[in-house]
């Protein structure tokens, strides 16, 4: 028993000892890691970057990874500044350096700009001659407004584009394929309003021949002279097709005069320009002329290798609702497929689907065919060069970097613009200018527009545009225009009924137009200070087109259930699709099952017709507006 107790004891106490050992040796531990902690920290004190170098796009994240800090932090420190991030934030310039500053950290900013090998492809896809293979001319047809250009074009397809444009004046340029005498030729249709000299300016750079259009009764006039200027810089043949010969008044040998003092001289005269005597709306001549053409083309040996690279120029965007960004493009070397990556300045994308200019879907477009395509990330420029890529990220890649180029430009220029008009007003002291917001259904009529605007000039006040982009007026066009006291000029679009409201609810002023020089003439009376106008026009009503009747001798019916206001009979009235206006007119009868109506309000259905258009279709809406005198002030 005593033995027992005994070794119980010396049980207890090894267990004892046994603890403190243990105790004793978590402490060594413990002093040693408190230790080995001291001597880390001072380590972990230098890993902290005193100077970082960053290259955008960058965002919270890569910015903490690079200052070797908590992300945390750097979200605390924008939150504190009143900026909502997360780690995936992407950060301006501004922010990074604010965040740098906060934490004693010194940026420098790397822009990585690859160079895209754009023009050496470009330059290469020439070099074989042995898969050098002739193809179609490109020409464009140039002259001053109402000179019968596209009564011209409109002889040679034998159509009608005439009707399509507003007040029978081209707005856009038009891009057509025609066979003639077994051959295909592309033509371009340039505006002939000055406003549009960019455009014309475009078409000049890729077009072969220029057949300068030039009425016998009204000889040479500022666009003949800007036309032939642009073809002497494109370096391209030019032929003059003197037109209106049928008309009393004209005189062929006074165009041949004025064109010589331009440098144009006639063959007749011992020079080497071909003149040809037509008249477009009866058709003399048009065939000898299309002769001359085509005998110029085969002088200059037009070829392309159709097997490389497709590459070749933008003719004109614009923004689809239905189907997003929409290219024409005027392929000039190689061939274009359907799902081709293709670059165009700063966008990017793989085609969806090509049609031709008789709106049929193609497969592949060869050199010298005009193709509308839908695929690209955003709407490219009007002349914009597209090159075609084998590798999708590529293409992306390529296009990212020119956007972050032009961002830095127009940063640039923005800040140096600013600082200008700064000078400028304390040197000249009160100078007042007009900020505008440009819309517009395309991306030609947009520049053009914006070109025409700024050229104004009326007693020290000028227009200052401030956004002029392609598609229907957004709530940020609003707030842009509440903020900078702008006026929104819309060409050929409608806003929503949302956006109006926005518009009024801001004071925001919207113009809408689709004549060019109506706008003009408007912005130049506000800038005499004579904007009050003798009429002012009035929105009615909305009616949403529900169906659609063809019927005999009296064209198609819609039928309609009125969504806004009233919609009043003989009216004026327009139809918009997709935001887009594609017909102004007068309606035309106005029924309530059976009975013939003289309005009616929203709510209900009606029965509609417009005079002289029949292409409605379901999901159009029928604007109806009206003119009302407004006193001025």
């Amino acid at each position: 028993m005593a033995y027992n107790n005994s070794r119980q004891r010396n049980k207890r106490k090894n267990n004892h000892n046994r603890n403190n050992h243990n105790r004793n040796n978590r402490n060594r531990n413990n002093r040693g890691n408190n230790r080995h902690k001291q001597q880390a920290a001072p380590r972990r004190q230098e890993e902290k970057v005193t100077e970082i170098t960053y290259s955008q796009p960058i965002t919270v994240g890569q910015l903490a990874k690079l200052m070797h800090r908590n992300s945390s932090e750097i979200i605390k420190f924008l939150f504190m500044l009143g900026n909502m991030s997360t780690i995936n934030t992407t950060m301006s310039d501004d922010d990074v350096e604010l965040v740098c500053a906060q934490f004693g950290v010194e940026c420098h900013k790397e822009v990585v700009i690859e160079e895209d090998d754009i023009e050496d492809q470009l330059k290469n896809i020439e070099e074989d001659e042995s898969k050098l293979q002739p193809r179609p001319p490109v020409v464009t047809i140039m002259g001053h407004v109402d000179h019968g250009k596209t009564t011209l074009l409109d002889t040679i397809r034998k159509t009608n584009v005439i009707e399509d444009e507003f007040g029978g004046i081209t707005q856009h340029i038009g891009a057509y394929q025609v066979s003639l005498h077994g051959r295909k030729v592309t033509f371009l249709d340039t505006p002939g309003h000055e406003a549009f000299t960019a455009m014309r300016a475009r078409g000049a750079q890729v077009t072969d021949i220029v057949i300068i259009v030039v009425a016998a009764d009204d000889g040479v006039m500022p666009q003949t002279k800007e036309a032939v200027d642009h073809a002497k810089a494109a370096g391209v043949p030019i032929v003059v097709a003197v037109n209106k010969i049928d008309k009393p008044g004209a005189n062929p040998d006074r165009v041949m005069n004025e064109m010589a003092e331009l440098g144009i001289m006639p063959e007749e005269w011992g020079g080497d320009t071909i003149f040809q005597r037509i008249s477009a709306k009866t058709g003399e001549g048009v065939n000898d002329l299309l002769e001359t053409m085509l005998l110029v083309a085969d002088m200059q040996e037009l070829k392309a290798n159709p097997d490389a690279l497709a590459s070749g120029t933008v003719i004109e965007a614009k923004l689809d609702k239905g189907r997003g960004p929409v290219a024409t493009l005027l392929v000039q070397r190689g061939t274009l497929h359907t799902g081709d990556s293709v670059v165009v300045g700063t966008s990017y994308g793989r085609i969806r689907r090509m049609t031709n200019d008789k709106h049929k879907e193609v497969k592949k477009a060869t050199p010298s065919m005009p193709v509308e395509i839908i695929g690209l990330s955003e709407v490219p420029r009007a002349g914009d060069v597209f090159m075609t890529y084998t590798d999708y990220k590529k293409a992306q890649t390529i296009a990212s970097q020119r956007l972050e180029k032009q961002i830095l430009k127009e940063r640039n220029a923005s800040s140096a613009m600013s600082l200008e008009d700064l000078a400028r007003k304390i040197d000249e002291g009160d100078v007042k200018e007009i900020n505008v917001v440009i819309k517009a259904d395309v991306q030609g009529s947009a520049e053009a527009l914006k070109a025409s605007m700024e050229k104004l000039e009326v007693e020290n006040v000028r227009v200052n545009v401030i956004r002029s982009t392609v598609g229907t007026i957004s709530e940020s066009d609003i707030m842009l225009a509440s903020a900078s006291d702008a006026i929104i000029y819309g060409f050929n679009i409608r806003p929503s009924a949302a956006i109006r409201k926005k518009a009024e609810e801001e004071h925001v002023e919207i113009r809408l137009h689709n004549i060019i020089y109506k706008a003009l003439e408007e912005l130049e009376s506000a800038m005499k200070g004579m904007l009050a106008p003798v009429y002012e026009e009035v929105t009615l009503g909305q009616a949403e087109v529900r169906k659609t009747y063809k019927v005999s001798r009296i064209g198609t019916i819609a039928g309609c259930m009125v969504t806004d206001g009233v919609v009043k009979r003989d009216c004026k009235a327009r139809v918009i699709r997709d935001g887009i206006v594609i017909y102004d007119g007068k309606l035309g009868s106005l029924k309530r099952f059976q009975d013939d109506v003289k309005e009616v309000t929203s709510g209900f259905e009606c029965g509609l017709t417009i005079e002289n258009f029949n292409d409605i279709k379901v999901d159009d809406i029928i604007e109806t507006y009206e003119d009302q005198e407004v006193e001025q002030e």
